[in-house]
């Protein structure tokens, strides 16, 4: 009887024993801070999604707070064995269940499809051409978080509510609560206006109607026409004939900026835009103009933060003056060569550049399957600095020797505007 209750008591021990070396279960963070890759100035984080299988795959994410749409490739959606249906547009799938940050959980159950651009098969992996991502956390996502991108020091954090400190300047904004998407407070000219907050977006845009009074009253104001640097944002037609300029002062909520470049967004695409953001607005900051800067979403108080982290010049605009387009393949197309004081600024014609001429290196490095980002770096330089574009038409290959050039200069001081005056 005593061997009995001392092996019974011997066996609770080493039960006892037993669950004290099995390691305890570590509690999910509240917050993470993640590093990331700011590419043609949009944000690109890790994420890993969960497989049917119990695995998870690790894929690139695009932080896209100015999109309220959830999206995927195919190639992601065909691994998660999710019900994909398409029309002549687009497919979309029921969402997956979540997605992995840093370890944290993001649930992705309130959202109600995902969006998976048509792509032939050989670009099954491609969501948005010329980024090299799979997925993106979209504002509808991101409004339940505290959110922090930190360009200075290429990290983000996200956390629950309340878990991330925010420093730094504030502002309330105008905050959709069903979609995520901010419009903040804003001044040019003495006048108001809101504009949306779209770190997403590597260029800043505004209404064509507020692009063009500001133009025609401020001609001394460095402008040009044809998408380079990051104006050049996606490759679409019109970009090779979109408007630039740079905006001498701009206040955005408590920030006042100088030499702001923006883009002339057309009345179509304005609308397009008004219909996303569900109230009347002049535009959006792009994250171009914010790469100096940590920026906070606190979406739970309708709040963002600036806190300044560094005093550095981007030079975005001194290229090679070309306008892109990533293809599905990894090609980039030219679609337009942009001018300077009225003349084009590579050699046109038959032992020059055409638009449809393929580029496919930049001083010998191959151009293909690249990032818009990583194009423009290779394109850019020091003003006057030449480089050799390896050009492709029609299944000929040719060199053509191209300068970089300073587009949208420096604005002039106040000294030399009250002399012009």
């Amino acid at each position: 009887m005593r061997f009995c209750a001392a092996a019974c008591a011997f066996s609770l021990l080493c039960g006892w024993s037993g669950a004290q070396d099995k390691p305890a279960p570590q509690p999910e963070p509240k917050s993470v801070t993640v590093p990331a890759a700011i590419d043609h100035n949009r944000v690109v984080i890790n994420a890993d999604v969960p497989l049917p299988n119990g695995s998870t795959e690790r894929v690139h994410a695009w932080v896209d707070n100015g999109n309220p749409d959830f999206y995927l490739s195919r190639r992601l959606a065909t691994l998660l064995r999710l019900a994909v249906s398409c029309n002549e547009q687009e497919c979309s799938s029921p969402p997956p269940p979540e997605m992995l940050v840093g370890g944290m959980k993001i649930p992705l159950g309130g959202v109600k499809e995902a969006k998976i651009p048509l792509r032939p098969v050989y670009a099954a992996s491609v969501l948005a051409v010329g980024m090299g991502v799979e997925i993106n956390l979209p504002a509808s996502v991101l409004r339940h978080y505290d959110v922090l991108i930190n360009f200075p020091e290429r990290k983000v954090s996200i956390g629950a509510p309340g878990t991330i400190p925010f420093r730094g300047p504030s502002g309330k904004v105008h905050l959709n609560a069903e979609n995520g998407l901010i419009q903040v407070p804003s001044q040019i000219e003495k006048k108001k206006f809101d504009l949306a907050l779209d770190l997403g977006s590597s260029i800043s845009f505004l209404s064509e109607e507020v692009f063009d009074k500001l133009a025609a009253a401020h001609p001394d104001w460095p402008q040009m026409t044809g998408a380079v640097g990051s104006a050049n944002l996606w490759g679409a037609d019109e970009e090779a004939k979109w408007k630039v300029m740079r905006l001498d002062r701009l206040q955005y909520g408590p920030l006042f900026l100088a030499n702001v470049v923006a883009v002339d967004l057309p009345k179509d695409r304005m609308e397009f835009l008004e219909k996303h953001k569900g109230t009347p607005t002049a535009g959006l900051l792009g994250s171009n103009a914010l790469l100096n800067y940590r920026v906070g979403l606190d979406y739970a108080h309708s709040t963002v933060y600036f806190d300044f982290g560094r005093n550095f010049n981007f030079p975005d605009f001194d290229v090679i003056g070309l306008t892109l387009r990533p293809e599905d393949d990894g090609r980039f197309t030219i679609l337009g060569i942009a001018e300077l004081d009225g003349k084009p600024t590579l050699p046109e014609g038959a032992d020059g550049v055409q638009p449809g001429d393929h580029l496919l290196a930049v001083d010998g490095i191959p151009v293909g399957g690249s990032t818009m980002g990583q194009v423009w770096a290779m394109l850019g330089g020091t003003p006057g600095q030449e480089r050799k574009l390896t050009i492709e038409r029609a299944g000929r290959q040719f060199a053509v020797a191209a300068k970089v050039q300073h587009f949208l200069g420096e604005l002039p001081d106040e000294d030399e505007r009250k002399k012009k005056k």
